[in-house]
């Protein structure tokens, strides 16, 4: 049996997911990468991957919408190697939804991805965890300094903080539960900004810039490393500074 140790990512196949990935990747874990939608990038970051460790890089399909596939997301996980050390619930749906017109499908299809879906399959992935292994919830900076116009995401988010705390009481002491609480990382993809959209967006992070999603992909490293093995609980901020303004 492969004694790495392996670590299951949802919404891994793009952006913040795949720099998590490969990081771990770096570090001499195996991955399972999952993704809804796209498959092609996910092939392609499994095959970049095994190319380099064969056999170290597993896909897996799933809509973490649906309770029943989040069990089998879970069990197959699992099922590849044997094993299962870490959880990284980093999966999250996001755009706007301006007060006055939020309707109930999109507040569900906001829970389902941010909230509902980490509680459900951090659930259904803890037993089948190696005694010492560890959750890492991909929050938000602002989750509880909530910006107008995204009040449904913000909800959800603001109960995957508290989520992450209650989680961590639950697990405890045989799996850590923490969480990292990005800021503006990458620009959204659910509309074009104008160049002067960004420089209004960053004018409001003290450090001046986007941070990139190396950075979070560190800060989960971290978490899940033997350097945070007193770490439950806690929420890290990597956010430039933007939830201070």
């Amino acid at each position: 049996m492969n004694p790495s140790k392996v670590a299951l990512v949802t919404g891994a196949a793009r952006r913040i997911g795949a720099a998590i990935v490969r990081e771990l990747h770096a570090e001499g874990w195996n991955v399972v990468i999952h993704y809804r939608g796209s498959a092609d990038e996910a092939l392609a970051l499994a095959a970049e991957l095994e190319a380099s460790r064969p056999q170290s890089a597993h896909t897996l399909q799933a809509d973490l919408a649906d309770a029943d596939a989040l069990i089998n997301l879970a069990k197959k996980a699992h099922e590849r190697w044997g094993r299962l050390d870490a959880l990284v619930n980093n999966a999250s749906v996001y755009y706007p939804t301006p007060f006055g017109q939020i309707t109930a499908a999109q507040f569900d299809d906001l829970a389902a991805s941010n909230v509902r879906a980490p509680l459900l399959l951090t659930q259904a992935c803890a037993p089948l965890m190696s005694d010492g292994a560890a959750v890492v919830n991909i929050v938000d900076a602002l989750a509880q300094r909530p910006a107008r116009g995204f009040a449904a995401y913000h909800a959800a988010k603001s109960g995957l903080w508290t989520l992450t705390e209650a989680m961590a009481l639950e697990l405890a002491p045989r799996l850590r539960v923490n969480g990292v609480a990005p800021g503006h990382m990458l620009w959204p993809e659910y509309a074009e900004m104008s160049e002067e959209d960004q420089r209004r967006e960053l004018s409001r992070v003290p450090l001046g810039r986007l941070g990139g999603a190396k950075e979070i992909a560190r800060c989960v490293r971290f978490l899940l490393s033997d350097d945070a093995a007193y770490m439950t609980g806690a929420v890290l901020p990597v956010d430039g500074g933007l939830r201070l303004k």
